[in-house]
């Protein structure tokens, strides 16, 4: 339930529900420039701020002359653009549009704009072939309007938002202790697991044995040549649609990290690892060690010493590029300051919280960092 439009296209993927509500497109403005923007006619060769992929995309291309269109993946991101200059006007759909205008004082109708395409009706897309689902949907949406829910559900919502119970903590202060949970729960298994088959890969990379060789340089290449974000996309719609595993988002978005830092991890190690002074493994082999023993007890430790530092950044790394899985609807902290932007209609303030919170855990990190790295110096 997302406010969606049924489509040509759209229903070749998916089924829609009877519409529920009809509702107007609208622009909004900038309450200081009210002057200068009254009609469609004084958008033109302006700045277009919309939600991609939306019918408010559309009629901006349609129906404004030389719109310069700037789409975004998130409503609460195009009225940060608007609110800071980046563009003149947002296309947006009257209730929404509403519930923001409360919130921004700054903001207002641009009351003489009409769109021909002004209104659409919103439906409910389920998957294709979900005869039962659509029956008691459709049964539903048929007692709302029956019985005109809808206005009610709009006054309820208006009132909620003037509410105030207590500071910004005390309302969402839930949201962030989830999300700081769960951005060190995957950083730690990204980096903990990706350091294990990490040093599999660097081991395999520095191997005699050709094949292993060549599949431990194709893993590598692949995986730092391709962007994390698509890396989580796969993982999360390939271990379904090609492996049939059912799998949550959180136990994907740990998986993508995971192959993603084992890629730059094993090159860490390598590195390492060929920092070690050659006469140390002749050394130890001369003593009758094995290369197993060798690498275990004398090469390793050495390495490890030395590339500590490498590893605390990729771990700093893990953290930031944590907020990548909030894509596939993970709750960490970036993906629950998504969350607060939507019930707050604050399009700032969560995310400099979030901001905060990133800098403390990385900072933390980084002084633990440097006390380990103290410790390993004291027999230097």
């Amino acid at each position: 339930i997302s406010g969606m439009t049924p489509t040509p296209e759209r229903e070749k993927e998916v089924d829609f529900s009877n519409p529920y509500m009809t509702v107007t497109q609208k622009m909004i403005i900038k309450k200081s420039e009210d002057d200068k923007l009254q009609k469609l006619d004084d958008f033109a060769n302006k700045k277009i701020g919309v939600q991609k992929q939306t019918q408010q995309e559309t009629i901006a291309k349609n129906e404004i002359d030389n719109a310069n269109i700037q789409s975004l993946t998130r409503v609460p991101e195009v009225i940060m653009s608007l609110k800071s200059g980046k563009v003149s006007g947002m296309v947006i759909e009257g209730p929404v549009a509403e519930a923001y205008l409360k919130q921004n004082p700054d903001l207002k109708f641009a009351e003489g704009v009409k769109f021909e395409e002004g209104e659409k009706n919103t439906a409910i897309a389920v998957p294709k072939n979900s005869p039962e689902l659509m029956k008691h949907l459709n049964a539903t949406i048929k007692d709302v309007k029956d019985n005109n829910l809808i206005a009610d559900y709009k006054d309820n919502a208006a009132e909620a938002m003037k509410k105030d119970d207590g500071n910004y903590f005390t309302k969402y202060g839930n949201f962030v202790l989830k999300g700081i949970q769960n951005t060190i729960l995957i950083s730690i298994v990204g980096v903990v697991l990706g350091a294990i088959l990490g040093s599999v890969l660097a081991l395999f990379k520095l191997s005699k044995v050709k094949p292993l060789r060549w599949l431990a340089s194709a893993y590598i290449e692949f995986l730092r040549g391709t962007p994390l974000l698509v890396q989580v996309f796969l993982v999360y719609f390939g271990s379904t649609a090609v492996l049939g595993w059912n799998l949550s988002a959180l136990i994907c978005g740990m998986i993508a990290l995971v192959i993603n830092c084992s890629a730059y991890i094993a090159e860490i190690i390598r590195a390492g690892i060929n920092a070690v002074d050659k006469g140390q493994m002749e050394a130890a082999r001369s003593l009758g060690l094995s290369y197993g023993q060798t690498m275990k007890s004398v090469i390793l430790p050495q390495a490890i010493k030395n590339i500590l530092p490498a590893l605390g950044n990729e771990f700093v790394t893990v953290i930031k590029e944590s907020s990548i899985v909030s894509v596939i609807g993970v709750s960490e902290i970036m993906f629950n300051a998504q969350v607060v932007q939507g019930a707050s209609f604050d399009p700032f303030t969560p995310l400099l919280v979030a901001a905060v919170l990133y800098f403390i855990l990385t900072f933390t990190l980084s002084r633990i960092m440097y006390f380990f790295e103290g410790r390993l110096k004291v027999s230097d």
